[in-house]
């Protein structure tokens, strides 16, 4: 099923303006997948500007233009120290992706991170008079919901289930983000919401359920999904940091395929639970440290919550390359070459 290109009524395209040149650029989260891959294409790219990298861990690459600076965000002063550091290196750009790739048990340094981390960012990038913030979210915040719409705008709540400790923190984060923009006018602030982040490299909880042998699926439904390609997802953050755009924006890729095709396309078979079953029986197993995520994650594999691309598209300029189909695929021939190599 793909949805039109198009809508009644949209503006026509217009590029960000050009973000101004001089003073460091900044990013969290390097030694996450997407940070790593952003701080990798940032050192290719032709920008000159150093690269302020702050997280607690050493970044993944060295490079004459990367400078470390070890921050913990669960530390009551991050915001204090993350500020002296912006103002010391006259940060012009910070990019904000510490955010965990998998739920965790651990609830309290889960919300410690994402939570008030991003609280942290966002008093730092007050104090320290940043230019532009950019901040990775996540399509998963709208929630997967039976009253949900075809495709979800920019504009729909956030309403992803708030008994979820993970998923809670993530929607509390963007609600702060939102909150600063309001205050901090002159600060430009984007949010790109990515939806699940598919291809050759990637791992976390969504690639690591899909590589079963055999996927469990609930009996009785078959909701679309879509992904974005790892290269894409990774474009769209570069394209941010070149052009400035305000607001946010769903990273999603061409088109949407329902599950039960995405597993015929992998030949993988499913097996099919009762839905009452499932839920209980998942949450026992994430109790149990058995599985990848909580039990109502399960709605993700239950109702709809497709996203709408096209405020990317024609405010940002953002085409992917790939589709959904495509970067699944992608994922699967991965996931078989590793497979093969490791034999």
């Amino acid at each position: 099923m793909e949805k039109e290109s198009s809508k009644g009524g949209r503006a026509k395209r217009r590029r960000g303006a050009e973000a101004r040149e001089g003073g460091a650029l900044a990013l969290t989260g390097a030694s996450g997948f997407i940070g790593s891959r952003i701080l990798g294409r940032l050192v290719e790219s032709a920008d000159d500007r150093p690269i302020l990298v702050i997280d607690n861990q050493k970044p993944p690459v060295e490079h004459r233009r990367i400078r470390f600076f070890r921050v913990d965000f669960t530390e009551p002063t991050a915001d204090a120290t993350l500020a002296a550091i912006l103002k010391k290196e006259g940060c012009d750009t910070f990019i904000h992706t510490s955010y965990l790739s998998n739920p965790t048990h651990d609830q309290a340094y889960a919300h410690e991170l994402e939570a008030i981390g991003t609280m942290h960012v966002l008093h730092a990038a007050s104090e320290a008079g940043i230019r532009k913030l950019i901040v990775a979210g996540t399509t998963m915040s709208y929630g997967a919901l039976p009253s949900n719409p075809n495709f979800l705008t920019e504009e729909h709540p956030l309403r992803a289930n708030s008994r979820v400790a993970s998923l809670r923190d993530r929607v509390e984060a963007e609600q702060e983000v939102a909150r600063f923009s309001r205050k901090n006018p002159d600060t430009i602030v984007t949010v790109l919401r990515c939806c699940w982040i598919m291809g050759p490299t990637v791992s976390g909880f969504v690639t690591t359920f899909f590589s079963r042998s055999v996927v469990p699926t609930l009996l009785g439904y078959d909701p679309l999904l879509q992904f974005i390609h790892e290269e894409d997802a990774v474009d769209a953050y570069e394209r941010a940091v070149i052009h400035d755009f305000r607001g946010a924006y769903n990273i999603v890729g061409r088109g949407v395929l329902p599950l039960s095709t995405l597993l015929k396309l992998a030949g993988k078979p499913s097996i099919p639970i009762l839905h009452f079953a499932a839920y209980p029986f998942a949450e026992a197993l994430w109790m149990s440290q058995l599985s990848e995520a909580p039990g109502p994650y399960l709605d993700y594999l239950r109702y709809l919550w497709v996203a709408d691309g096209d405020k990317a598209r024609i405010e940002m300029g953002f085409e992917p390359k790939y589709s959904t189909k495509e970067a699944w695929m992608s994922f699967v021939g991965g996931r078989r070459l590793r497979k093969y190599q490791n034999r």
